[in-house]
């Protein structure tokens, strides 16, 4: 899979050729210091910031000094062939300036940004000036069989060798290779398995398709047939079965272990050319990487996820994953907007807040039929939120089968109570319960009871959906509830809007609280018997819940 970029920047100079950036690379995520610029992820080191992202894979452009990135990455560049792209970009992104990764796109990358910023890439790779490509970096589709042979072609190449094409390079028509109908070096675009002549350099298309019924011992069959064919597992472009085995997670363990993607295909679908068959497995060839990319259908994926508060730094990097690879997302509107930024090829479908079981049943419909597909909630999808409408839409009698096909998976992100609790202190560093205040999905006598329960348990206490116009008098009423069991001094924690740009936290007592201060947006947190508060340097207050508890 790859990951999106990051765009590291030091200070607010840097900004607006950042956002000209992440223009191109919509799913880019820009990292800013801590302290001194908004960015869409704070971070507190740059050093440490840059060696996270180059082990997780990462592609980063960094917009400040080529030497600081350099040196920042010294320890990390032992081994050439993993590098990520890493490109250095001026502040006023006068210069764009490719420095590792030449094997993972990074001079297609530099070319691609220079463009966007109307400047000229400052490629220093000997064979891309020369010929206007690179043969040790085939576009998508395709796979270079043998780097170290390529590394010697492009050397001959460049010593004044001429060269001759065979097989379909349509990539190669843009560059400028000294070609020659005699040449003495030949490039064999190839889905043959054999070792290559000093004078030529093999590159693998991806038009090779395993079609089998079975994952039983599936690779070792896979890599026997390929051998027996002669063929190169490099030209595998992916696994298609038949729909009765969506949910065989061997066969789906095979795929990703030959970093293929897995299809499936009904028996009324049009299947390219044989090339071989064998026991419950045959071999198909598509007539060029882009058709076999076509053939089949993927199998669908939910993803539920959790945005967190708001601010982009909750938001965990598989939500964020999740989201760069969605063609679909659903959710509230403002959760959508929330998401971004998103591309413009991913489709939005953005519904009333008060319509989960519709929303999870037209993702299910979408997902079924092959499509990636994220279903937004702020906050944990978990916590009176996505998550269960989307398990209670699965387990309906009417629900089709199919539906339990689909890859579902709910990741979590950060809730408002644990946000609010992280600005106040430790306001929940021991037993505590979470209670959504609305009656639209349970009776008002279910929550009266279990207020009065926890009231009684002593534990503190985080109310959701304390107040809204259409539900004026129930936090009132819930605060009648607690008193009878907590005392006015009490400590109370008011969190609006925690984690987005207007958040505001308040600490008060219960006996100063009134719902007045409340409203839907604001998260409450009532403390137990022992929650305490103290000041801090800047003038407001730490509240903490002690993990400790008085013994009887």
């Amino acid at each position: 899979m790859t990951l999106s970029p990051a765009i590291v920047i030091l200070g607010p100079s840097a900004l607006a050729t950042a956002r000209r950036i992440q223009a191109l690379y919509p799913q880019a995520v820009i990292h800013g210091l801590s302290g001194r610029i908004e960015a869409d992820q704070a971070y507190a080191d740059f050093g440490d910031t840059l060696r996270n992202l180059y082990r997780s894979g990462a592609p980063i452009i960094a917009l400040c000094a080529a030497g600081i990135v350099i040196r920042s990455l010294a320890s990390l560049l032992a081994s050439k062939g993993a590098e990520p792209p890493v490109l250095a970009v001026a502040e006023d992104g006068s210069a764009v300036v490719p420095l590792l990764g030449g094997l993972g796109g990074v001079n297609r990358m530099a070319r691609e940004i220079a463009t966007a910023l109307e400047v000229s890439a400052a490629i220093t790779t000997s064979g891309e000036l020369r010929f206007g490509t690179c043969l040790l970096d085939p576009p998508g589709g395709y796979a270079l069989a043998d780097i170290e042979q390529g590394k010697r072609f492009v050397s001959d190449l460049l010593g004044g060798e001429r060269l001759r094409i065979e097989g379909n390079a349509p990539w190669l028509d843009r560059g400028k290779l000294p070609m020659a109908d005699n040449g003495g070096r030949t490039l064999h675009i190839t889905p043959s398995q054999r070792a290559a002549r000093p004078d030529e350099l093999l590159i693998h298309p991806r038009t090779l398709l395993a079609l089998v019924d079975s994952a039983d011992d599936l690779a070792a069959r896979i890599g026997q047939a390929f051998e027996q064919a002669g063929l190169a597992q490099k030209s595998l472009a992916a696994l298609l079965a038949p729909p009765a085995l969506m949910t065989d997670k061997h066969l789906a363990q095979v795929a990703a272990e030959f970093a293929v993607p897995l299809r499936f295909i009904r028996p009324e679908d049009a299947l390219p050319p044989q090339l071989q068959r064998s026991e419950n497995l045959q071999l198909l060839q598509a007539a060029s990487p882009e058709a076999a990319q076509n053939i089949g259908r993927p199998l669908g994926r939910l993803s539920v996820i959790g945005l967190g508060p708001g601010a982009a730094e909750h938001m965990t990097p598989a939500v964020r994953r999740a989201l760069d690879e969605a063609q679909d997302l659903l959710g509230y509107e403002t959760y959508v907007k929330m998401a971004e930024p998103l591309r413009d090829d991913q489709v939005r479908h953005c519904s009333d807040n008060r319509e989960e079981l519709q929303r999870a049943r037209h993702a299910f419909e979408l997902a079924a039929s092959g499509r990636r597909v994220v279903v937004i909630s702020s906050g944990d999808p978990g916590v009176f939120a996505m998550a269960a409408a989307v398990l209670e839409a699965l387990e309906e009698r009417a629900a089709p089968a199919d539906w339990h096909a689909v890859e579902l998976e709910v990741l979590p992100g950060v809730s408002a109570a644990l946000a609010t609790a992280a600005k106040a202190g430790a306001p929940l560093g021991h037993d505590f319960c979470l209670i959504s205040l609305s009656d639209n999905l349970k009776p008002w006598a279910v929550i009266e009871n279990r207020l009065d329960h926890a009231g009684a348990a002593d534990l503190a206490m985080a109310f959701y959906n304390p107040i809204s116009k259409a539900r004026p008098w129930q936090l009132g009423r819930a605060l009648d509830i607690v008193r009878t069991h907590r005392a006015p001094h009490t400590v109370v924690v008011l969190g609006r809007d925690i984690g987005r740009p207007a958040e505001a936290l308040r600490v008060l007592s219960l006996g100063e609280l009134i719902p007045e201060m409340v409203d839907m947006r604001t998260l409450v947190i009532i403390g137990s018997s022992q929650t305490r508060r103290f000041p801090r340097r800047d003038g407001g207050e730490w509240v903490y819940t002690p993990r400790s508890y008085p013994q009887p």
